[in-house]
């Protein structure tokens, strides 16, 4: 089993949280595993992605040009990666401010509202643990339990309170996830 996946959104999306959970998630399954980051200057507003490549055997490079699973958040994210999910692959998006929705009629397409859904609960904070959630509907590669271990490892202890929302954040994006196109 490998799995190849590109997040991609604004920065303050929790872009590069969500991979990182990710990852860590899968060393502690045991897993081979990948996590690069690519974003702008700025802090907040600019444009970040996350490549993370999960698997059973040794990983031979980091750098991707096609994907099996892209989440995206954003339009300008859209704009880029839509076009590099593999034929037959998994793209998962969330609504909120896409102008142009997915267009691919070679790949199976997920919405998942995690912006009404976190701003609604008033949980902002959560919002990517709601898109992984969605994510993990789909393709479950990492055992809940690790996700947890995942989530001590890569939030700041200070934040360790949170662990629950997090996970609950996560069960509700199972939940909310609802086809867009499938092949």
């Amino acid at each position: 089993m490998t799995e190849e996946i590109i997040i991609a959104g604004f920065g303050g999306q929790g872009v590069l949280s969500m991979g990182k959970i990710i990852a860590y998630s899968g060393v502690m399954q045991n897993k081979e595993v990948s996590w690069m980051p690519s974003y702008g200057p700025e802090m907040r507003g600019g444009t970040a992605n996350v490549t993370v490549i999960i698997s059973d055997e040794r990983i031979s490079s980091p750098v991707l040009n096609t994907f099996d699973t892209a989440i995206i958040l954003n339009q300008q994210s859209m704009n880029k990666f839509e076009k590099t999910v593999k034929p037959g692959g998994l793209l998962i998006y969330d609504p909120n401010g896409i102008t142009h929705h997915p267009q691919r009629q070679d790949i199976n397409i997920y919405q998942i509202d995690a912006t009404e859904e976190a701003t609604n609960a008033g949980l902002t904070k959560v919002f990517n643990m709601i898109v992984l959630g969605g994510f993990l509907k789909l393709k479950p590669i990492i055992a809940p339990e690790f996700i947890h271990k995942g989530l001590e490892k890569s939030l700041p202890k200070r934040h360790h309170g949170m662990i629950p929302a997090n996970e609950n954040a996560i069960e509700k994006g199972k939940e909310i996830l609802k086809p867009y196109h499938l092949i």
